[in-house]
């Protein structure tokens, strides 16, 4: 694949070939709460803020597809949807809210946003991303694009995307829906097409003719606030912009009016391109049910201290610290870790510190572990000796001020953030996105807060 420029509007054979996948978690935190309290399986659920009595100021982060047959959705003030649903604990006579008259098919299920919890479940996700591809851009903590060019092909390419969702419902126990496309704004598109798990393939040759009937504000990019603008120039479909002339488009929209003319035509040349370089490498792995044996629960230790090592080594990568990860029943997250006093490769090291780490969980019921390397740095230079380091540290733990251990709530570093709940800001058009545009698009499924707690990024577990 070349990596040189393209003329705009020219879609170049090597364009035609590429394959890129959507991948777009299913109403996730909702998703998230019912593996916590599985008995909200197939009920109504609202995650949010502001719903107890009392409370005046609150948004709607997500709601599940059967709160919104309600007509609650994201970023919904919550006052309007306890309107809509009513708090289930409402048919309790000794509840603030009290209400004789309403039945329980007429309530739902609220919960409170629990960021930790939804990043430690996004980071099992991010795992099992990585493995299918070897580029991934990460968007938000529910989504990403994915290029398998390199993996699969579009003979096969359904198969393979629906390998991604069969691993992440059977090794997560979420839902997630697919969108392939040899572009990313429409295998973006696609993801949203069959919701919710959803699989749709658009094969080369095919783009614009799937894009032609849809409606302007489905385009990629395009908010409520856009939309009006196109149909008030009399443009109602994708069809409609792609055959009109663009010259009015970019003297209404400028130069993001000509990228409109583009994406509904199909022609997008950007290249799935990772966020940076990341933060920190974990592995994760659940039990069939709750172990108290130590010997099963130290040999995975010992298992994933080893990938997470190899991969940091594959990555070119140094770590300062090396954390565990334990979730007890019914789905507690224990998180600890230790940081070393400089950046160091050294995988007999992970191993040893890791057991150590989890010795506090010895005797505990645990139901997953997990391994992490973390404050990595990626340089030319020859790795750090591990003799040097693990001797200064000893050094400085003899003194007292070497090496720390933390509990994640204390000590975890806080995940990077990406803005925007609807529209995802990873390419030039999205950022110069009205405000309005921003904040009114927010019925598409999206998590969604009324800030930007809800859109950290796919972080590993924290």
């Amino acid at each position: 694949m070349t990596d040189g420029p393209r003329l705009p509007g020219i879609e170049t054979d090597d364009d035609e070939d590429r394959i890129v996948c959507h991948v777009d978690a299913d109403c996730f935190y909702a998703s998230c709460e019912r593996l916590r309290e599985p008995e909200l399986r197939g009920e109504p659920v609202v995650v949010g803020m502001g719903y107890e009595p009392g409370d005046t100021i609150g948004a709607v982060a997500t709601a599940s597809y059967e709160a919104r047959e309600f007509g609650v959705e994201s970023a919904q003030a919550i006052s309007s949807a306890l309107e809509r649903l009513p708090r289930r604990e409402a048919l309790d006579p000794d509840a603030e809210d009290y209400d004789p008259d309403l039945e329980p098919e007429e309530t739902g299920h609220y919960r409170p946003v629990d960021m930790d919890y939804y990043e430690s479940i996004a980071g099992e996700v991010r795992e099992i991303l990585h493995d299918c591809s070897d580029t991934v851009r990460e968007v938000s903590i529910d989504e990403a694009y994915l290029d398998v060019t390199d993996r699969t092909a579009w003979e096969v390419a359904d198969g393979f995307a629906r390998h991604i969702t069969d691993r992440i419902r059977r090794e997560v126990g979420v839902t997630v829906s697919v969108g392939v496309a040899p572009t990313m704004s429409a295998a973006k598109i696609a993801s949203d097409f069959d919701k919710p798990d959803g699989l749709t393939v658009v094969r080369p040759g095919e783009v614009r003719e799937f894009l032609a009937p849809l409606e302007v504000d489905l385009l990629h990019g395009v908010g409520p606030v856009t939309a009006r603008a196109l149909r008030e120039m009399g443009l109602e479909t994708a069809g409609d912009v792609a055959a009109t002339d663009p010259k009015p488009l970019v003297e209404r929209f400028g130069e993001r009016g000509r990228e409109l003319y583009d994406r509904a035509r199909g022609d997008d040349a950007r290249r799935v391109e990772p966020k940076g370089e990341p933060k920190s490498f974990s592995r994760e792995s659940a039990f069939a049910e709750p172990i108290e044996k130590a010997e099963p629960k130290y040999e995975q230790i010992e298992t994933l201290a080893a990938a997470v090592a190899d991969r940091a080594q594959r990555e070119g990568a140094l770590y300062r610290t090396v954390g565990v990860k334990a979730v007890t029943p019914p789905f507690d997250v224990n998180t600890r870790e230790r940081s070393l006093p400089g950046p160091i490769d050294d995988p007999e090291l992970v191993d040893r510190i890791a057991t150590d780490l989890f010795t506090e969980f010895e005797t505990e019921a645990v139901r997953k572990v997990g391994v992490r390397v973390a404050n990595l740095e990626f340089a030319a230079a020859d790795q750090a000796s591990l003799d040097g380091w693990e001797g200064r540290a000893n050094e400085q733990r003899a003194d007292g001020d070497g090496g720390t251990e933390t509990d994640a709530a204390d000590g975890e570093p806080a995940p990077s953030s990406d803005s925007g709940a609807d529209n995802e800001t990873d390419s030039s058009d999205e950022k110069r996105e009205s405000t309005d545009d921003k904040t009114a698009s927010t019925t598409d499924g999206r998590d969604a807060t009324a800030h930007t707690e809800g859109q950290s990024s796919l972080a590993d577990f924290s």
